[in-house]
């Protein structure tokens, strides 16, 4: 992709960088009312059955979903114009996520700046070697990788570990907002969650919320990685390393289902997010449409989507993921 393309591509997506107060509160309505009102009819059903808190719990799961797209945007201070309202809103749908607003916010943000680099990947990222980091390591961290990138592990104790462990905790080079900003969090939750146990009892709460956090949390991971691990997934070391490339080749399109693609807020147009973090959720799919070199990104449905699982390590010669197959005959 030549300079002044990438420098072109990066201009026609600027008037899609635009927030709709009408429609910002229109998806507030449409997606934080509708999860509230899930969760207090799951609990109420539970005196009738409680399959009825389940399934209340697992439709919830899709509105959480949502509701995190609505947090991610304001991380990104593209939900609203108004700085303060995005955090604001921010910290009240990371409360409902449980993600902590400040802490994500920066691990997202050098997500962004650094996708696609060999050289600094590792911060709000899903762990991934290059064959040659692989065959240097040792047994144990080969092992460990082997386990991490197992779907049972990363799906389903994934979100566990995601939303309980190290969305609770800051890490080392936190400064001190972040790390205030955390323990509010921890603290809020731990007040609403704990008043509800305490007022519903632990088996009516987790008969919706164990529904709601689990697949909601195994959704979130499973659209992240989707979107960042298919065959030809753009990467780079340092020095060759261009962000449009690494946005465009790097991130894919997920061509969903009207309702889930409405479910997931449009984020599998994840290449136009990366390219311009800035375009709200509700205006990706009209710069995807509009601007056509977008449309020459990698696209993924849900039949290949489930391909992607099969890959393991990254091959910089290659230019390509491969299997723990292909890489026995690589060792070779």
């Amino acid at each position: 992709m030549e300079r002044e393309k990438k420098l072109q591509l990066r201009k026609s997506v600027k008037p899609y960088e635009r927030t709709s107060l009408q429609i910002s509160t229109i998806q507030i309505l449409n997606t934080l009312v509708p999860y509230i009102l899930l969760i207090v009819l799951g609990f109420l059903l539970y005196q009738v059955h409680p399959i009825l808190s389940v399934i209340c719990g697992t439709v919830g799961a899709f509105f959480l979903v949502r509701s995190f797209i609505i947090f991610h945007d304001c991380t990104h201070g593209s939900f609203f114009k108004d700085k303060r309202a995005n955090k604001i809103l921010g910290n009240i749908t990371g409360v409902m996520t449980l993600f902590p607003f400040e802490k994500w916010r920066r691990e997202h943000i050098t997500h962004h700046a650094t996708s696609g680099n060999l050289d600094k990947k590792g911060t709000g990222d899903i762990w991934m070697m290059t064959i040659a980091e692989y065959q240097e390591s040792t047994p144990a961290k080969r092992l460990a990788y082997r386990l991490y990138r197992h779907p049972f592990v990363m799906f389903v104790l994934g979100p566990i570990y995601l939303l309980f462990i190290t969305n609770r905790v800051n890490t080392k080079d936190a400064k001190p907002a972040e790390r205030r900003n955390t323990h509010l969090h921890n603290l809020a939750i731990i007040i609403i969650y704990g008043l509800l146990i305490y007022l519903l009892g632990p088996v009516r709460f987790f008969s919706v919320m164990g529904p709601v956090l689990f697949i909601g949390g195994m959704l979130g991971i499973w659209m992240f990685y989707i979107q960042h691990t298919f065959e030809d997934s753009y990467f780079e070391d340092e020095s060759e390393w261009d962000y449009v490339k690494a946005a465009v080749e790097g991130s894919s399109y997920y061509r969903l289902p009207k309702l889930f693609q409405w479910l997931t807020g449009n984020i599998g147009y994840h290449h136009v997010h990366h390219l311009s973090p800035r375009i709200p959720n509700y205006m990706l799919e009209k710069a995807h449409n509009e601007v056509t070199p977008l449309q020459h990104a990698t696209t993924i449905d849900i039949r290949q989507s489930f391909e992607s699982l099969k890959y393991k390590l990254y091959d910089p010669q290659q230019k390509r993921f491969i299997t723990f197959g292909e890489y026995k005959k690589f060792a070779k």
